[in-house]
């Protein structure tokens, strides 16, 4: 929950960064990419302490899997449109398996509460 909340405040921040940054960007769709960098952090910060949460209740392999896969998602997702926002670089692949992440952690939630149920 903790490194949710800290991810949660990291993305108020770099919302408020990606507004001034995005104006003096190299890539002509930075203000595009900064602002979807921030939501998919804000979504799965969400979850994070969202699967932190519901961790409380007892053991939760599931749970911490996901908590590590957003984690990781977010690094490399959000990571990735930041650098090309600001660099014109292009990660490669590195925003796809970020998303893959994403998707995974979702059900690895699914799974926790298929299996609890």
């Amino acid at each position: 929950m903790g490194g949710g909340s800290v991810l949660l405040a990291i993305a108020v921040a770099l919302g408020a960064y990606s507004a001034h940054a995005a104006k003096g960007a190299p890539h002509p769709e930075a203000a595009r990419l900064l602002q979807t960098a921030v939501l998919y952090q804000f979504v799965h910060g969400i979850g994070i302490v969202f699967a932190g949460l519901m961790a409380r209740n007892g053991h939760a392999p599931w749970l911490v899997g996901a908590g590590v896969l957003h984690f990781v998602g977010i690094i490399l997702f959000c990571g990735s449109l930041w650098v090309l926002a600001l660099t014109m670089k292009s990660l490669g692949a590195t925003a796809p398996v970020g998303g893959m992440c994403f998707i995974a952690g979702w059900i690895a939630m699914a799974m926790h509460a298929f299996t609890k149920a």
